[in-house]
């Protein structure tokens, strides 16, 4: 029922003078219209000059979703913020649906910076960037190349392509012949006009989706139906990808050049959440970053960084303290 739809606590409704206001916009990432959520500070002022933050969302998200919130948080802070759809995805646009190649995400957060500098209330050299989950994973892969992105942090980092490739907890690596080729099989078909997809969306009731929990382990997966099926869920948020990605995702590995990021860097994860493993490897080879620091939330869990008060508030302070230090 928000009038901007979006799904989480105390998300804005309406456009109140001297509070954080949301605005939709649109633009154009290498010719494909992207659709984002500009967030503007409290008493925002468009003669003066502002630092501002890109959001990145998780993998099968939305912006309406926890990109959102923290954005929201972040212009609550001062900053001006912007939360968009990936292409291919959400409200964004391009074809085929879903295709999810690593350059298209890494080039969405830098199309975002290229948004927000476009901006006259923007100081250009006051620019960073917040990844979550798979868009963590790609908003770290942004920083090793674009150096517009002056200080990066991240939340609860999912490695998209160590996870394509190897599986969960590196599960399924005698699979990855299996993968490539399938992958190219995909393609073939793409060239006869049919999509080929990797997991699915079906409609599915709350009860469906509640047994389908039961039958999950405790961790990530189980907690990603919950938070993207029942309590966050919003109709642009697709955990599916095309098949024909498969290469290119297997292909990719955000720690194959981490030594390239040079800025300030913040990594945080919960400390008992299943993917930390992933952030861990990452934090390791970024052996350039500048005051780099690993903030653990205590007690955390990865998809509970998204959504429970306590650790969405720890997550903005240490947030506050890094962006204020380093922008």
């Amino acid at each position: 029922m928000n009038k901007f739809g979006l799904v989480y606590e105390n998300a804005i409704g309406e456009n109140i003078p001297g509070k954080v206001n949301v605005k939709p916009v649109t633009y154009e990432v290498s010719g494909i219209k992207v659709a984002g959520n500009l967030y503007l500070p409290p008493d925002f002022d468009e003669n003066n000059s502002y630092a501002a933050i890109s959001v990145a969302h998780p993998n099968g998200g939305s912006k309406e979703q926890v990109a959102g919130l923290y954005a929201q948080k972040l212009a609550e802070l001062g900053y001006v913020t912007l939360a968009s759809d990936a292409r291919y995805q959400g409200a964004s646009e391009g074809q085929p649906r879903n295709r999810d190649y690593p350059e298209n995400r890494i080039e969405d957060v830098s199309g975002m910076i290229d948004y927000l500098i476009s901006l006259d209330y923007v100081n250009n050299d006051r620019t960073a960037s917040l990844g979550i989950c798979g868009g963590a994973g790609y908003t770290l892969a942004a920083a090793q190349q674009d150096k517009r992105i002056n200080a990066v942090a991240v939340l609860s980092m999912f490695n998209t392509g160590r996870i394509r490739r190897n599986g969960f907890l590196d599960s399924e690596i005698e699979l990855i012949q299996e993968k490539l080729q399938k992958g190219a099989n995909a393609r073939n078909k793409l060239l006869e006009g049919e999509i080929l997809y990797e997991g699915d969306n079906p409609e599915m009731t709350e009860e469906e989706l509640r047994k389908m929990m039961e039958s999950l382990p405790e961790g990530l997966y189980r907690d990603g139906v919950e938070y993207y099926g029942i309590t966050h869920y919003h109709p642009n948020a697709n955990s599916r990808y095309t098949t024909e990605s498969l290469p290119k995702l297997l292909a990719f590995d955000v720690d194959d050049r981490m030594d390239l990021i040079s800025q300030p860097l913040l990594m945080m994860a919960g400390d008992v959440a299943d993917t930390k493993y992933m952030t861990d490897s990452a934090f390791e080879k970024a052996v350039n970053a500048k005051n780099k620091e690993l903030f653990l939330i205590e007690g955390a869990s990865h998809i509970q960084t998204y959504w429970v008060e306590e650790y969405i508030d720890k997550v903005v302070d240490k947030l506050e303290e890094f962006f204020n230090d380093n922008l």
